[in-house]
């Protein structure tokens, strides 16, 4: 029966309703309910189920009536009216117009985007754009039917809904928690949770450092336009006064954004202290890709003062490049600078340019791979002085063929040619010849036998014992170790040529290396790795430092491991060590997650090395992780030891309530760390933010509820 209704419904209510919006190109209303008919007085009346849509516009009630004469619809409720999903009406009765956009709602109640709702004794629909509501109040929270007030609310006499600018204008509004009143303001505009960015107060947070006192923070972000903002943020304190500011502009091919901020303290008395941190990444044409950033700060220790980055060396760099299947171009030019009391920026490479060419070729003639690789590198040093000013270029090509087969039994055969030509310029060092050239050949051979078996449990059980041989051919030049003081010895460079990170330095002689990998897969969850592996020489190779774990004859045993399980757990290792179970290296990872817990903790020891100006061994230990301790608190904490000089380097604490009306954010942070430039310093952060209006957004979603 209510299909035919509704099917009838479809032919006459368009034409009663048409004839009058024929002339302004408005949709009609349709209407589906289980009885339809028309009174005496002529007028159309729909009850039971009742339904009526005019295009976006969806309103549902207990009874509607229409008078053809006037055009209007009356409604009884309760009555649920939604517009294109981004709001939602709720009212006990309602006289509207017959597109759904004008008219009177009595005991009315807005929700807008499932999170802000407007409760209200009547709502008038102004018009398409406005939407009117008198004596309301406010709110994201729950509203509970014990009589207890929400958390929070703003009372308003009339509040204004523009739905076109998605904004909500209050007149005579009072900030109220529970039933007290904490400000009243004649005048208030905020955006509704439906729109993105708009211009205005975003949330203030309080902190606290023991150099800075306690101070406030109140940014105000600036829509310029749709494609730029600005956030400008002042910090006043006792013993600063700072203003921070951020720009950001997206582009048809990219995006900027630039972060910067200056301060006059008491740290520093009469100076003016600052930073810039800026970035940009742009699609160029062909592929290429163009991305900067620029860092730069007025003295070493404001970045750490105000907590605007823990880096203690700083970069600058404009890099171009592209990379395709079978081919990489990369050009790139940095600028450092380090924060660090024990360096000397003017004898430190401060200005580095690096271009890279690398191509690759499948020749049918000898099948296998052909590469071409080619590297250019220069840095520079602002000190004249000889030696310690010392500047480098070089230019490095390397060409190599490579080739694999399978042969009977599933032995894995894999061979390597190389020939390679570098020409160095070393300015500024008495000791060295400013221009050398040296041409290198080299290849190597390498052998694998994977073997696979499953068990009926359906676990697979991987074993790969690998071998290598390989050959340098030349000598060395006489040219100082600039890029490759720092050798990292894994598994990833087990079977190599040379393991030092830049051409600058090449493995000579006879070097060989032995291996093995297993890995364990079951289908219940739990995945292991294990990698061991040896390198050895015909010649010790002193350009090998301590902690590489690679001087003398014979390396020391690299063991590297993984183990992932279904339950969260996930351990990553890696250490080295001597034949006598002297340590060089060891590091280990390990991360725990569920549903509540998250932790993350780290060990790392590495052996005292002057060549890489490590003074004394280094032993840490760091710890970070979260607890959700119900559906609305969340603690988190961090901790950093040096094990080393026995005690703390940083630790902090952190307290997170959120429920669906507000978010609370409770911080103390506690850095001991001392030097020239820095002092032990302690910090206290504190920020709420009221969900609908400026929390920030997340993933989690909190449902409504009036139980404890």
């Amino acid at each position: 029966m209510r299909l035919i209704l509704t099917l009838l419904l479809l032919v006459l209510a368009p034409l009663i309703v048409a004839a009058q919006d024929a002339g302004d190109g408005q949709k009609p209303a349709v209407l589906i309910a289980d009885e339809l008919f028309i009174s005496q007085d002529r007028v159309l009346v729909a009850r039971g189920n009742v339904e009526a849509f005019q295009g976006t516009s969806r309103m549902t009630a207990q009874e509607i009536r229409y008078d053809r004469s006037t055009g209007a619809l009356t409604v009884q409720g309760p009555i649920v009216l939604t517009d294109a999903g981004q709001s939602t009406i709720l009212a006990s009765a309602a006289e509207l117009d017959s597109r759904l956009q004008a008219g009177l709602l009595k005991g009315a109640r807005l929700v807008l985007s499932q999170q802000l709702q407007l409760a209200a004794i009547q709502l008038q629909r102004v018009s398409p754009r406005y939407d009117q509501l008198y004596k309301t109040a406010v709110t994201s929270c729950q509203v509970c039917e014990d009589g207890k007030p929400p958390l929070w609310q703003i009372r308003a006499k009339r509040v204004i809904h523009d739905r076109e600018e998605r904004q909500l204008y209050f007149d005579q509004a009072q900030f109220m928690i529970r039933n007290t009143t904490i400000a009243y303001l004649p005048r208030l505009r905020l955006p509704d949770p439906t729109l993105e960015r708009a211009t205005g107060f975003l949330i203030p947070s309080l902190r606290t450092t023991s150099e800075l006192a306690t101070g406030i923070k109140v940014p105000y972000f600036i829509v310029i336009d749709d494609h730029r903002d600005v956030t400008v943020t002042p910090y006043i304190s006792s013993r600063t006064r700072t203003l921070e500011l951020r720009y950001r502009q997206a582009f048809v091919n990219g995006r900027i954004e630039f972060n910067t901020a200056i301060s006059r303290d008491d740290e520093r008395p009469g100076d003016t202290r600052g930073y810039v941190f800026g970035f940009g990444a742009f699609e160029l044409q062909n592929d290429f890709r163009l991305t900067f950033d620029i860092e730069t700060t007025s003295d070493d220790a404001y970045l750490k003062d105000y907590d605007f980055s823990d880096k203690d060396r700083l970069d600058s760099e404009l890099n171009v490049q592209r990379a395709r299947r079978d081919e990489f171009i990369s050009g790139s030019l940095i600028a450092f600078r380090s924060l660090r009391d024990e360096d000397d920026n003017s004898t430190l490479p401060t200005i580095v340019a690096d271009g890279v060419y690398e191509k690759r070729f499948f020749p049918s003639l000898t099948g296998g791979e052909f590469r071409l690789n080619a590297k250019a590198h220069s840095h520079y040093r602002y000190s004249d002085d000889d030696i310690v000013g010392r500047d480098v270029s070089r230019f490095n090509v390397d060409a190599s063929w490579l080739r694999g087969w399978t042969l009977p039994g599933g032995l894995r055969t894999e061979t390597t040619l190389t020939l390679a030509g570098d020409i160095f310029n070393v300015t500024q060092d008495s000791t060295t010849n400013q221009n050398q050239t040296q041409l290198t050949p080299g290849g190597a051979i390498a052998f694998r036998y994977p073997m696979a078996r499953q068990s009926a449990e359906g676990v697979t059980h991987f074993l790969e014992p690998v071998a290598q041989i390989g050959w340098t051919g030349g000598d060395r030049l006489d040219i100082p170790n600039e890029e490759s003081t720092r050798v990292e010895f894994d598994a990833g460079n087990l079977l190599s040529l040379s393991r030092f990170p830049a051409p600058d330095r090449r493995e000579r002689g006879t070097v060989g290396a032995y291996g093995i990998n297993w890995a364990r897969s079951d289908p219940e969850g739990l995945e292991t790795s294990l990698t061991l592996g040896q390198v050895f020489r015909n010649m010790a190779d002193d350009s090998f430092s301590e902690s590489s774990g690679l001087t003398g004859g014979t390396s020391d045993f690299l063991v590297a491991g993984q183990m992932k399980t279904r339950t969260g757990w996930a351990i990553t290792a890696r250490t080295l060590f001597s034949d006598s179970f002297d340590f060089t290296k060891a590091e280990i990872r390990g991360q725990y997650s569920n549903a509540r817990t998250s932790v993350t903790g780290m060990y790392l020891w590495l052996v005292e090395d002057a060549d890489i100006s490590s003074a004394d061994d280094v032993s840490e230990i760091s710890l970070d992780g979260s607890y959700r301790v119900d559906r609305h608190w969340t603690a988190n904490a961090d901790w950093r030891y040096d094990l080393t000089d026995n005690r703390a380097t940083t630790v902090g604490i952190g307290f997170n309530y959120s429920n669906e009306c507000v978010t609370v954010d409770v911080s103390a942070a506690r850095r001991f760390t001392t030097s020239t430039s820095l002092e032990p310093s302690t910090s206290l952060g504190f920020n709420i933010g009221l969900r609908g209006f400026s929390a920030r957004k997340g993933t989690d979603t909190y449902a409504r509820t009036c139980k404890s």
